[in-house]
């Protein structure tokens, strides 16, 4: 094993993370915003930062670059799940960055299924479920 894999990993966990709460900013927190009625906070927030729409216009290259991200982490950390250097002072290290990669994984997931269900699904099911 690589001894950089963990500061490697954790670099995509990161990058999975912020990508993932992109997909927040363009298309779910609006569109909760506008359901709890705060639709003038929207329209004051996307004055205030213009390119917000510009990244809702684009949601189909946000949700598939951050998901492709989430899928390689999720390959990278399943691929390399029982490798940890022998030394126990390095091998606990590993075992610590092994164990906030997964969760910075399981947070952008969580994040990013929440946002793709917001942009994608919850508009067809209402409208599914009003018939």
């Amino acid at each position: 094993m690589s001894q950089h894999y963990p500061t490697r990993v954790s670099r995509l966990g990161w990058l999975a993370l912020v990508t993932s709460l992109g997909t927040l900013l363009c298309c779910a927190l609006p569109i909760l915003l506008v359901l709890i009625g705060f639709g003038a906070v929207v329209a004051a927030v996307t004055y205030q930062l213009p390119w917000l729409v510009t990244l809702s216009e684009q949601k189909l290259w946000l949700f598939s670059i951050s998901g492709g991200i989430l899928v390689l982490l999720a390959l990278v950390i399943g691929t390399q799940r029982n490798s940890c250097p022998t030394d126990p002072t390095l091998a606990l290290y590993c075992q610590k960055t092994k164990r906030w990669n997964l969760c910075l994984f399981w947070v952008a997931l969580a994040i990013w299924s929440v946002g793709f269900f917001t942009a994608y699904l919850a508009l067809p099911l209402r409208i599914w479920l009003e018939h």
